[in-house]
């Protein structure tokens, strides 16, 4: 298996867009974490880590971890006192907190694409090499990569990402499309149109907050909005060309409808999708949490397969998204958090349980073909027992793409203008609002 070149995937979004493992729904303002629980809150003589993170779904993965690591190691028991913040407050305030040199947590999480805000200068973040270098032939070294710099590890990742296409067999077979013959894109427009003829159903939506789609699509064709050096290519003609298709789906083609909310995170997205509405939505592995949390309904209706590629032989997939979890440098207790993440992120246990608990695709590539890896979960309960086999057929497909600190404004100019002048307004052809965005994310540059 081709471990490093498997998967070269960087990636930054905003908390708008579908941030690595983000749940989207915090609405709290202030200081106040939208919930705090003390894991391992009955050990006598535990030592307190202090844990934050922007998704609540992460608090499930602690609330396994922490029993598991004080069973083994009684001598050096902890108790986690993990809060939950919005993403915007949580990331600012951990930034404040370590550039003042007090208030930041033992351990947090950081998304990926404010990493590179906590790598300027000398990271306030402690190396966790000792433990990553031992077994990092077992990573998708890219995700280890990603938070990185100078040679030292600093983020522990918490999936792949891999993207994939979730079709809604019920009305794929009503249609009377067969979801395997869908090989490209083209082959995935004819079917949109079989789809929308004998079914009440779109083929898929549109996202305009939210720019998910234009990322996976325009980075199988080796595109991106920079490039490796960190020039700006936003407005490139295969950037031009994505666009035009995704507004082709909507108006020439009509096998699209607008996302309702303007993003796959939006309640009124899920109510939507969950009555059967669109036929299908391309999205990483770990959005099967979303499907299993708020749209029931779906359940045994939905399968997992790679996406249609540019033209045959393409690429499938691309890699979205991505937390890296960090032990600050303000801890009191250094080797603990540090050993106590390496056991909750690095193991091989820890990968299983990162799939089995979140439904995330490990990091750890040793673990997709382990025999663990096919044990029964509401996952393959909803979506079927092929998903790790759909994986596998991608796993040398996944592009890499480029992040810098630049990616969040031009991410920011995609979803408030780009997209919504492109597919909702129609104020601007593609190439136009590319060309503005430009223009617009050169300024904030200077």
């Amino acid at each position: 298996m081709k471990k490093k070149s498997l998967l070269a995937l960087l990636f930054g979004l905003l908390a708008v867009m579908l941030i690595a493992c983000s749940n989207g729904g915090n609405k709290t303002s202030g200081n106040e974490a939208t919930e705090k629980e003390v894991i391992g809150a009955d050990e006598k003589d535990a030592t307190e880590l202090k844990y934050w993170t922007f998704v609540e779904l992460h608090m499930d993965f602690f609330k396994d971890a922490v029993p598991r690591w004080n069973e083994l190691h009684p001598d050096k028991k902890i108790k986690l006192v993990a809060e939950t913040f919005p993403y915007d407050q949580m990331h600012n305030n951990l930034l404040l907190a370590l550039q003042s040199g007090k208030g930041a947590p033992d351990i947090s999480d950081i998304e990926v694409g404010r990493f590179p805000n906590f790598l300027q200068g000398k990271p306030q973040l402690l190396p966790m090499n000792e433990y990553v270098e031992p077994i990092k032939d077992k990573f998708i070294e890219s995700r280890l990569d990603l938070y990185a710099k100078d040679g030292n590890y600093y983020g522990m990742p918490t999936h792949v990402g891999a993207t994939m296409m979730y079709y809604n067999k019920e009305i794929m077979d009503k249609a009377g499309v067969d979801i395997d013959s869908i090989k490209t894109w083209d082959d995935y427009i004819e079917a949109g149109k079989k789809v929308v003829a004998n079914t009440d159903a779109v083929m898929t939506t549109v996202h305009t907050g939210d720019a998910t789609q234009f990322q996976q699509m325009i980075s199988q064709q080796g595109s991106d909005l920079f490039d490796k050096d960190g020039k700006l290519t936003i407005d490139s003609d295969k950037n031009v060309k994505t666009l035009q298709l995704l507004s082709d789906m909507l108006y020439k083609y009509k096998i699209a409808e607008l996302t309702p909310g303007g993003e796959p995170h939006a309640e009124e997205f899920y109510a939507y999708m969950n009555k059967g509405k669109a036929a299908s939505i391309s999205m990483p592995l770990w959005y099967m949490g979303r499907f299993t949390d708020y749209m029931p309904d779906l359940k045994g209706k939905m399968v997992i397969r790679p996406l249609p590629a540019w033209e045959p032989g393409g690429g499938r997939s691309v890699g979205i998204g991505g937390t890296g979890t960090v032990v600050t440098n303000q801890t009191k207790h250094p080797e603990l958090a540090k050993e106590f993440l390496a056991f909750a992120k690095l193991s091989k246990e820890a990968n299983l349980k990162l799939w089995s608990v979140l439904g995330f695709d490990p990091p750890r590539w040793d673990v997709w073909e382990d025999p663990a890896i096919k044990e029964d979960n509401k996952f393959y309960q909803y979506f079927g027992t092929d998903i790790f086999d759909t994986l596998l057929s991608i796993k040398d497909e996944i592009p890499g793409l480029n992040i810098n600190k630049n990616t969040p404004n031009a991410l920011t100019e995609l979803n408030t203008n780009t997209l919504e002048n492109v597919l909702r307004q129609k104020k601007q052809s593609p190439e136009e609002a590319l060309k503005q965005a430009r223009k617009t994310i050169e300024t904030n540059m200077k």
